[in-house]
């Protein structure tokens, strides 16, 4: 399992992953999910995998080599002459249906699913920054200002902060700093997403990685995080009234459903004393 979340925003990418593969009693293994392709002054991409690890290693390696045709030239193109993220998102697609074509059958007679995605971003000369979700079939969706970043693996429990935070206008500092909160909740809740972590931030317009880490258990500054989300969070949440059972909104709810003019049988009468809780 992993987790790995990308953002898109007005001034950037954001990029972030954990490095587990395999989670049980005695069979843990890390191996980097991301990773770089760059030409300086060109173009900057940045690939997430998560799935079948000897899967998504071949297509890091099939990206750079694959090949689809110019509709207009019949030229073949591949992500170091492609003239945009959507032509490169393209070639990534192009990789993994070669894969599924070339090994598909002989996986599933070995019982293995082709169980593959990834997050797919960057910037070519030329245009904006983009960032692109593909799927197992080789299709692919791309992030725009409604729906600014994208998450694979693991990552029903990093949702909410994202979902709460994550607008374009926001600067990449912050938005480096939601993936990593985002990343704590799951560690925190799923023992299948693991450290170390890689992080890179990408400015718009630099070509290049802008800021690179590799956070592990003793990094201060993810340590430091974790301590005060948790600390804020249990403050938040003390600092919220309690249900009123006695008046106002809540026990005018409990009042509508024990209504005599509705369908719903009151909860009172329906517990019996071997119902209660003693």
């Amino acid at each position: 399992m992993t987790y790995c979340v990308a953002i898109k925003t007005n001034a950037g990418l954001v990029f972030l992953s954990d490095s587990r593969t395999n989670a049980g009693l005695d069979n843990i293994s890390s191996f980097r999910k991301m990773v770089l392709y760059e030409e300086t002054g060109s173009r900057f991409m940045a690939l997430l995998s998560a799935g079948n690890l000897s899967i998504t290693q071949t297509i890091r390696e099939l990206l750079q080599t694959q090949q689809i045709e110019d509709s207009s030239t019949g030229a073949p193109i591949t992500i170091w002459n492609a003239t945009s993220m959507f032509e490169a998102a393209r070639i990534l697609g192009a990789a993994v249906r070669h894969l599924h074509e070339r090994d598909g059958d002989e996986l599933r007679k070995a019982g293995i699913d082709f169980n593959v995605s990834f997050l797919f971003g960057g910037q070519i000369h030329g245009e904006a920054p983009r960032l692109f979700q593909v799927y197992a079939a080789g299709n692919f969706i791309e992030a725009t200002n409604e729906t600014p970043f994208f998450q694979i693996g693991e990552f029903k429990y990093g949702k909410p902060v994202l979902d709460r935070v994550i607008a374009p206008e926001l600067p990449l500092g912050e938005a480096a700093k939601c993936a990593l909160v985002s990343m704590d909740s799951t560690l925190k809740s799923n023992l299948s997403v693991g450290m170390p972590l890689d992080l890179v931030v990408y400015e718009r317009d630099a070509f290049t990685a802008s800021r690179v880490a590799s956070i592990g258990e003793d990094n201060a500054y993810f340590r430091n995080l974790r301590k005060s989300w948790g600390e804020k969070l249990r403050q938040i949440f003390d600092e919220i009234e309690e249900p009123d059972w006695n008046e106002g909104a809540a026990c005018e709810s409990l009042q509508t459903i024990n209504s005599p003019h509705t369908n719903v049988k009151p909860l009172r009468k329906i517990m019996t004393p071997r119902d209660k809780l003693i």
